[in-house]
Parts: C-alpha cells; structure tokens; sequence
C-alpha cells in the first residue's frame, strides 16, 4: 500500500528556507520524493520521514474458534473498535473486525494509539454466522425456536424481506445491531426497509413462512 501522499509540507530551498511551505509530490524512487513548491515552483528531492512501527499481537475469533497472529504499524496510528483490516498470514487471508483493545494491566478501550496497545481482540468479517429467532406464523413466542445461517459478511437482510436458507422461509421482523458495528443510531430495528449487512448483525428476528405445518421439534 503507497502511504505517500499527494502533498507535503517542507522547507524550500529557493524561496523558503527556515519556513514549511506545501509541496506537491512529483515522483517517487531512491527513498526520496521529488516535490514542487507550490510558492515558487522550484523543483527539489527530500527524504520522506520514517514512521516508526510497532507490532501487534492480534487474536481472530472465527466460528466459535479463535488464532493469533502479528500485524506490523506506525506507532502513532489510532487503532478503534470497529476498525477493519485485512489479516494476511501463511495460514489465512481474511478481513477482520477490531472489537476490542486491550492495554497494558488488562485495561480494555475503544480507541488508542499502536504503541499502547498490548493485544488487538477482532473476528473475521468476510463469512459471519448470524443468529435467527423464527417465530410461528400465529405470532406466538413460546414455540420460537433459534437456526443460525452462514453468509458473506456483506449479504444483506431487510425488514419485510423473505429470506429462504435450505428447508427454513421466514420473514424478516427486525434485527439488533453489533456493539462493533459503525453507522447505526440505535441498537435495534423494526420498520420496514430497515436493512443491515450481515456483519454488522447480532441477531434478527423473524416469522415462519415454511409451507408445512409448524413443529417446535
């Protein structure tokens, strides 16, 4: 990934030598950037800053199983809950979910700086499990019973949809929504339209539709 951006700030030798002025970014090779004063256009070479990077230790929750890997960052990159990153080891490809840090003393947040941070708590986003509550058709809530469906993290579910996954059809009622999801104003959601990826889902709510007689076996 080029982290190299499209302008700096740096002193310029021809107009503004004690001075940062902004300098677009020309080429690139040799570990020196090629720049242009944007004051007086003068051409030069500069030596980009080096950021320092740390190494994170990164636990993977995956299907009910988990596996630690390392991911290599600038020291002073904030790391978030609900922040996703691409997790490559010789074992696995896959794109992960932070949902939770964990400092130094056990301390859990939900946001900090890389070189503070002792372990990076994630789960795999790019194949999820979602847990389903069908209810009878009747409305009745002493029958429901519990599948689970397994979806790429992106597949979507709407409330008023009707979703068919192998010999279960169900209707979708609403749906509670991920402590570790992003973009959401409310935890839960019952009007029809509402929508959500199937990553970012903590359990939906649905009503039967199957053709045959209900059974609670």
């Amino acid at each position: 990934m080029n982290d190299i951006p499209d302008r700096v700030p740096t002193p310029c030798p021809s107009c503004s030598p004690d001075l940062e002025t902004v300098h677009e970014v020309l080429t690139e090779g040799g570990g020196a950037l090629t720049v242009r004063c944007s004051e007086c256009g003068h051409v030069h070479k500069i030596q980009p800053e080096t950021r320092r990077e740390v190494t994170l230790d990164v636990v993977v929750s995956q299907e009910g199983e988990s596996f630690t890997a390392n991911v290599t960052t600038p020291e002073d990159e904030v790391v978030e809950v609900g922040d996703e990153f691409i997790l490559e080891t010789e074992e696995v490809l896959s794109t992960v979910r932070v949902t939770s840090l964990e400092l130094d003393g056990h301390r859990r947040t939900e946001a900090a700086p890389a070189d503070e941070i002792e372990t990076v708590w994630t789960r795999e986003v790019d194949n999820v499990a979602v847990n389903v509550t069908v209810h009878p058709k009747d409305g009745s809530r002493d029958d429901s019973r519990s599948v689970t469906v397994y979806v790429p993290g992106d597949y979507e579910f709407e409330v008023g949809d009707t979703e068919t996954f192998g010999d279960d059809e169900f209707e979708i009622d609403a749906f509670v929504v991920r402590g570790d999801a992003t973009g959401y104003d409310r935890d839960r959601y019952e009007m029809d339209g509402d929508s959500i990826v199937a990553k970012d889902a903590k359990r939906v709510y649905a009503y039967d539709q199957t053709s045959s007689a209900w059974s609670a076996w």
